[in-house]
């Protein structure tokens, strides 16, 4: 597989899921931004900021997973 035929396979998949993309890059700026401004007013160890940032991957599953039961409930 070419490079230039890797490049259109995920143009074309970013293209397909732009709105999933674009959730999914919002919230992994917020969670950053928050864990980030929270931990620098309290000083927390960093192995803590660590855990927190990742349990980031935690929280957005479960967002989107409650958005979707959500979804299929009013409809």
């Amino acid at each position: 597989m070419t490079a230039t035929s890797r490049i259109d396979r995920v143009r074309e998949h970013v293209v397909e899921n732009r709105d999933t993309v674009l959730a999914d890059l919002a919230f992994a700026v917020v969670w950053v931004a928050v864990v980030t401004l929270l931990f620098d007013v309290l000083q927390g160890p960093r192995w803590v900021y660590h855990l927190t940032l990742a349990g980031g991957i935690v929280a957005h599953y479960g967002f989107f997973a409650s958005l979707d039961a959500v979804s299929d409930r009013s409809s």
